[in-house]
């Protein structure tokens, strides 16, 4: 059974496409997913079947693989260790936004702190289920 990866997956048009490993994209209907799925994400692995469809091929039986539990997801911080950071971020820019409304840039080094803050914040956030 051939496997490959979600290349973009829309719910609403109910179609996508998947990058298949050893072969071209194959088109997605949403009819081709199991019962109690209604959507994929992105770069999610699957395995399907194949059948030529008159475009191309098209995937049918499709099932999605179980993947490894997410390492960012099992040591991100406790949500009141969070709530702590994000307090913290909102005064440092709350900072920069009062220097900017003097015409100022904040200094290069609390810049580039607020930036690094900014990722780890976002990265803590956008967890892959």
């Amino acid at each position: 059974m051939p496997s490959g990866r979600v290349r973009w997956f829309d719910a609403k048009k109910g179609f996508g496409f998947i990058a298949g490993d050893e072969g071209p994209d194959v088109f997605l209907p949403q009819t081709s997913l199991p019962a109690g799925v209604s959507e994929l994400r992105k770069g999610a692995r699957v395995e399907y079947s194949v059948v030529d469809g008159n475009r191309g091929p098209v995937a049918m039986s499709v099932t999605p693989i179980k993947t490894a539990p997410s390492l960012v997801k099992a040591t991100r911080p406790k949500p009141d260790d969070m709530a702590a950071i994000v307090e913290d971020l909102i005064k440092l820019l709350d900072n920069a936004g009062n220097q900017l409304r003097r015409h100022r840039y904040p200094s290069q080094a609390d810049s580039h702190k607020l930036a690094q803050l900014l990722r780890a914040v976002a990265d803590n956030f956008d967890v892959q289920e």
